[in-house]
């Protein structure tokens, strides 16, 4: 069984990232004093005879158990992590303890596990999802319509991501609509020359068979539908299909057809599987596997003719082919929808419009089509900026330009001449209060209500999305913040919230989390700058667990800026997490450490991060055969 660990680097103590933040820290703590807390909280239900789930806190007490029982401290921190134990109604540490414990233990256990060097981890088989579906079979049949429409949408995991191994498994529905889905796909191919002319490569005719040119076809479709060269008698058996359709008296493009179907619903086509390895040590993937690896990372489809060329000519793992291929990749246009997929699944930008949805009546002008298409494409293009020009990742945290429309410049208050109805890359004027993702409407606009901004939602997604420390679930029966009252005197939101916060219960975590929001009051719902709410001026002053003074979005981005490799950490782990397509191991640290020093090396240079992760050895390696098997669920 393998624990999903959060990446957390002991330095996020000292920050406002640790929400652990407080007169302790993991260099306080010792095995010894682990053991004492274990021991009060723990021994009452993982204690003597009668242990709870058949752990044992005796089993964790020798002095070498971090390394020699990793299995059971990981199920133990995950529990820890998040609040599930002690479980509620019995003593429990506090949140700063319990904070602290966490951080030390994390700490231990990285340094354990990557003291022999980056491993690789597993590479689960894993389902296609649904838009590489879509992709494949649009890049395998050369047409422009979306075949995935009918199947169900995918769940994420991991490292919150829809291409996750851990949930995409398939059910009797998926297994349906796949078969309908590749039926509508191939009969729109088939009526469409140029879609024809890619995968109907032959028909009976001058001379030609109907044998002769279903085996053409099938010769070249088997190998690309299941992106590897076509093992001993894999061809045959389709033909046996073929010839069976035949003779029942179907015609050669119904035969062919029904064929390629079967091809479509084969699991080859669906999934996404190597060979497994047989060794006692980690092997470089094959060719054809690194193929695959490379184009659903960076495109979330098939390999295209010259991966496929570099694959058969064996040369896929040269790095400065591997380089080369990055470079390319990265221009072609297909790299928007890797940017697009793993941005808006990030940052959270995905939800808006779907469960995250603005106040129609009091936000009118967000249901504009242009705006909203401007606003939501707004920090995916910018991504994607960064990432085709090698620019620097701290313009996530602040920047000079952005992407916009002439519409969404004057939506946020001010023109630039060069603006046009198309997105593009524009410099920012001075004062405009933007630059950097977090003064793009999209993240202000998911990180608030429907009806008003919520310094609680912006902290909790600083935290969370940029920091990669997400604050601790809220302890049960937390009261409301209070509503304006008519009658009442108009209180700001501000106002409203230090009454909550004046509930010790509350407090604890809402320092920690309000000053950063509180930076971004001058936002409205739809990132709108504004000065005022309720009549007086907003304060969006704050002070960080560390002592740190804010007092705005300016001071906020300088914050950021000084704690700028947490962020890059935290990006490079949810990129690799998206890449592998799985959640991420202890084990997988090393290999964020070995990243995170190549970045800070190379000035944050974006395509550093993703050469980074294709040259590094869980993305180029399968795991040993003792390891090869393990499932990718979390304890």
């Amino acid at each position: 069984m393998r624990s999903r660990i959060s990446l957390i680097p002991l330095l996020c103590l000292a920050s406002l990232a640790s929400a652990a933040a407080g007169p302790e820290t993991a260099t306080d703590w010792s095995a010894d004093k682990a053991q004492v807390l274990l021991g009060k909280y723990c021994n009452t239900c993982h204690g003597g005879k009668a242990s709870a789930g058949g752990f044992n806190l005796a089993s964790i007490a020798a002095a070498d158990s971090l390394t020699s029982k990793q299995t059971e401290w990981n199920h133990l921190l995950s529990r820890v992590r998040n609040s599930e134990m002690p479980p509620k109604g019995v003593p429990a540490p506090t949140i700063e303890d319990r904070q602290a414990f966490v951080l030390w233990l994390e700490t231990n256990l990285r340094r354990s596990a990557c003291a022999a060097g980056p491993a690789p981890g597993a590479w689960p088989m894993r389902r296609l999802n649904r838009d590489e579906y879509s992709a494949t079979v649009r890049d395998l049949l050369n047409i422009q319509v979306d075949a995935s429409h009918g199947l169900p949408a995918d769940g994420a995991g991991g490292e919150g991501f829809d291409n996750a191994a851990e949930t995409l498994f398939i059910s009797p529905i998926h297994a349906e609509k796949y078969l309908e889905a590749a039926k509508e796909a191939l009969e729109y191919g088939a009526k469409d020359p140029k879609s024809r002319a890619v995968f109907l490569i032959a028909q009976p005719g001058n001379g030609t068979t109907p044998e002769q040119a279903a085996t053409k076809i099938l010769d070249a479709f088997v190998p690309r539908a299941f992106r590897r060269p076509a093992r001993p008698g894999e061809t045959e058996r389709y033909m046996a299909l073929f010839r069976k359709a035949l003779l029942r008296g179907d015609s050669f493009d119904r035969s062919i057809l029904l064929t390629l179907n079967a091809i479509l619903i084969s699991p080859d086509f669906l999934f996404r599987r190597e060979e497994p390895n047989a060794a006692a040590d980690p092997v470089l993937a094959s060719d054809y596997a690194m193929a695959s690896r490379l184009s659903y990372f960076l495109w979330g489809s098939m390999p295209d003719k010259e991966l496929f060329e570099l694959a058969e000519a064996g040369k896929l793992h040269a790095p400065a082919t591997l380089t080369a291929q990055i470079e390319r990749m990265l221009k072609d246009g297909k790299s928007r929808e890797f940017t697009e997929r793993f941005v808006s699944q990030w940052l959270g930008t995905r939800e808006l419009g779907r469960d995250i949805k603005p106040d129609e009546k009091l936000f009118p002008e967000y249901y504009d089509a242009e705006i909203q298409a401007a606003i939501r494409y707004e920090p995916v293009l910018f991504f994607q900026e960064i990432l085709a020009k090698n620019l620097s990742l701290l313009n996530l945290i602040d920047s000079k330009f952005s992407i916009l429309t002439n519409k969404l410049s004057k939506f946020y208050g001010f023109t630039i001449k060069e603006a046009t109805q198309q997105p593009k890359v524009l410099n920012l004027p001075e004062g405009t209060h933007r630059g950097g993702v977090l003064n793009m409407a999209a993240i202000l606009a998911v990180s608030s209500y429907p009806q008003r901004t919520s310094p609680v939602l912006r902290g909790k997604w600083i935290l969370e999305n940029m920091l990669g420390t997400p604050p601790p679930p809220p302890p049960p029966n937390v009261p409301t913040l209070k509503d304006n009252h008519a009658g009442s005197p108009a209180l700001t939101l501000r106002e409203r919230l230090e009454q909550h916060r004046a509930d010790p219960t509350c407090a604890t975590c809402h320092n920690r989390i309000d000053p950063l929001g509180f930076a971004l009051e001058n936002y409205d719902v739809l990132g709108r700058w504004r000065t005022e709410e309720e009549g007086k001026p907003i304060d969006a002053s704050g002070q960080l667990p560390d002592g740190t003074k804010i007092a705005g979005t300016d001071d906020l981005k300088k914050a950021l800026l000084d704690r700028k490799d947490i962020i890059i950490r935290n990006l490079t782990s949810k990129m690799l997490g998206y890449a592998l397509g799985r959640g991420l191991t202890l084990n997988d640290s090393c290999t964020v450490d070995q990243i995170v020093t190549q970045l800070t090396q190379n000035d944050y240079s974006s395509q550093t991060l993703i050469k980074g992760i294709v040259l590094s050895m869980p993305f180029r390696y399968q795991p040993r055969a003792r390891t090869a098997t393990i499932t990718s669920k979390k304890p």
